[in-house]
């Protein structure tokens, strides 16, 4: 099944590929792009940018900035997962810090869940 999408995004999206925050790149070339499960980046899901998708597990990968802790951004954030939940998709998130500092154990939770939503769809 395909996932609805806002094809006026598509421009947008293909710009955050061409201009990813340094967080994103480490998570992307350090990781997800030679993830045996494929991701995609920059993903118009309705009327959203998701930063990373997996098809396979209907997964979402978010990469958060200080924007995301804000009351307004939290609000949005919460809404937008909601939204998204609706499609059967999982939405995980990771702060800039934590992808910094803390990059393995990112990559760890990343692979667990994976692997979790993968054999949730198998039975």
């Amino acid at each position: 099944m395909s996932l609805p999408y806002n094809q006026e995004l598509i421009y947008t999206a293909k710009e955050l590929r061409k201009n990813m925050t340094p967080q994103e790149k480490m998570l992307w070339y350090q990781y997800l792009k030679m993830y045996p499960v494929r991701f995609q980046r920059q993903k118009v899901i309705k009327s959203f940018i998701a930063d990373f998708y997996c098809h396979k597990a209907k997964l979402i990968i978010e990469v958060d900035g200080s924007q995301h802790y804000t009351e307004q951004g939290l609000a949005y954030d919460k809404e937008r997962t909601a939204i998204l939940k609706e499609f059967n998709l999982e939405v995980i998130r990771f702060s800039n810090y934590d992808v910094n500092t803390n990059f393995e154990s990112v990559c760890e939770e990343i692979d667990k869940t994976v692997k979790k939503r993968i054999s949730l769809f198998a039975k």
